[in-house]
């Protein structure tokens, strides 16, 4: 496929999917962490919906919903601010329940927006990340939250392109057009009509 070319849905869906999972590995890499996920907000009910997971539950996440505004997710998600929780015992956002329903319960979380327009879209997860390191509390949350805004961009150009492929007429493309007109002539010169067949010169000429 050519930069230009307009991608079709399906080339659209998994070059999205590939860049969210190189994002959470990336994270779960940067941050020697135990997991990470992305979760992308349903635009129709406001879900929280597992769309990439790397480490601890990447088996069977994928595309799990939580409602609205359920956890340390949920508050990031509402707030469009990012999280450090390093005792998640202790915070009032975290949701037991969802994390036991997910097989793996964290014992800290950090947590980031992904903003378009200044509207969270989703939030990036770093579930566990190994304590110690150089970095203090706050270039963590700053790493994150650059890791979280490539994310956001990415997914901005994935959703232009799937735009522009939807927008496109299947007439724009000359080789469909001709396919469709194919079908529709009868087999047999005879019974296609003279001027059908002249209008078909004309373009044979101009192509």
């Amino acid at each position: 496929m050519y930069l230009y070319d307009h991608p079709s849905p399906d080339d659209a869906e998994i070059t999205e999917r590939r860049l969210l999972q190189s994002i959470v590995e990336v994270a779960r890499e940067v941050f020697d962490a135990a997991a990470s996920s992305v979760f992308l907000v349903d635009p129709d009910t406001g879900e929280l919906v597992f769309e990439a997971v790397s480490g601890e539950g990447e088996e069977h996440l994928l595309g799990t919903r939580f409602p609205a505004g359920t956890g340390i997710a949920g508050w990031v998600a509402a707030s469009g601010q990012p999280m450090i929780a390093d005792d998640v015992a202790e915070t009032p956002q975290f949701a037991k329940d969802a994390a036991e329903s997910t097989g793996y319960v964290p014992g800290s979380i950090m947590a980031a927006p992904l903003v378009r327009y200044e509207r969270c879209i989703g939030v990036l997860e770093v579930l566990d990340r190994a304590s110690g390191g150089s970095r203090g509390e706050l270039a963590e949350v700053n790493l994150l939250g650059l890791l979280a805004t490539q994310a956001a961009y990415g997914l901005e150009l994935l959703l232009r392109l799937r735009s522009a492929s939807a927008a496109a007429s299947p007439g724009d493309d000359v080789h469909v057009l001709l396919q469709r007109i194919s079908a529709r002539v009868p087999r047999g010169a005879g019974t296609t009509h003279p001027t059908a067949l002249k209008l078909l010169a004309v373009a044979e000429e101009l192509l």
